[in-house]
């Protein structure tokens, strides 16, 4: 485990209004690209990676497409022919969908690449689409060490959800959370921060009276009914598939631990990356 290294989270919820296509919250992600600086800065040592969401960019055309459910391969000669027969007029609506999906998603990024120079880091997009293949929504192809090289220069790398070119579904889409589960047990960090809007887990969910400090899996049973799904669009899972996928990945990699927290609170993901806690703690035991 590299003790210096943290994957942190920004949220599409967060950094965008899910409920609004193409609605960026700026003043947002200003604020948090100061607050990672900051903590940068009174933390020399940390290595950070950095995921965003697509949030109401790349989930609304995704959920118009289906694009998460697969691309159907259309014509089926495109594998053995870059040119399909007939040109470009044969392109399905699927396929265009894939661009436009791809091209909202790299939209986004654009702003938060932005916002973390305008902050003072130096940083790096290395987009999932152009460097994963996947098997039936599962990474079998991913080059890390552009990732690794970036670490160990001092460069923040980014990555976020985005699509990708698939074996068995012609076409999907892998969350931030899906490409966390890859890196990590490549990359072995000591933390996974995830700044959303809910300030945590509670046990009464919706009505948020009950927070829960800590979830490990043998208490997620108890949970499971009240973790609430994501509003606005999300086609890549709620709350609970979340939960679920730091579940997992906690109790493969010794002494990983994952934090889920609000990036609404000012100051909250400073704390967090400072290794106070804040939100709700997801555990092994």
């Amino acid at each position: 485990m590299n003790k210096n290294l943290i994957f942190l989270k920004l949220g599409g919820s967060l950094i965008t209004d899910k409920t609004r296509p193409r609605a960026l919250r700026a003043d947002v992600l200003k604020r948090l690209c100061e607050e990672i600086a900051t903590a940068r800065k009174q933390e020399p040592n940390m290595l950070l990676l950095i995921g965003h969401g697509s949030g109401s960019f790349g989930h609304v055309a995704a959920k118009e497409y289906k694009t998460r459910d697969g691309v159907p391969l259309n014509p089926p000669s495109i594998l053995s022919d870059i040119s399909p027969p007939g040109g470009e007029n044969l392109i399905s609506k699927y396929w265009h969908g894939f661009a436009e999906v791809w091209h909202e998603a790299r939209a986004l990024n654009v702003h938060v690449m932005d916002a973390l120079r305008n902050a003072g880091i130096a940083s790096m997009a290395l987009p999932a689409s152009g460097n994963i293949v996947s098997e039936n929504g599962q990474v079998s192809i991913w080059h890390v060490e552009p990732i690794r090289r970036a670490l160990s220069n001092g460069i923040v790398p980014v990555v976020y959800g985005d699509v990708i070119f698939d074996d068995q579904l012609g076409g999907t889409i892998l969350s931030t959370e899906d490409l966390f589960m890859h890196l990590a047990v490549k990359l072995r960090p000591q933390r996974i921060l995830l700044a959303g809007l809910e300030d945590g887990i509670y046990a009464d969910f919706p009505a948020r009276k009950h927070k829960v400090a800590r979830v490990t899996p043998q208490s997620i049973h108890e949970l499971s009914a009240s973790i609430g799904a994501s509003a606005g669009t999300d086609v890549t899972g709620g709350m609970d598939s979340k939960v679920r996928q730091m579940l997992a990945l906690v109790e493969k990699i010794d002494g990983l631990t994952a934090q889920l927290y609000s990036g609404e609170i000012a100051g909250a993901t400073k704390k967090a990356l400072l290794g106070e806690q804040v939100g709700t703690l997801i555990t092994a035991k």
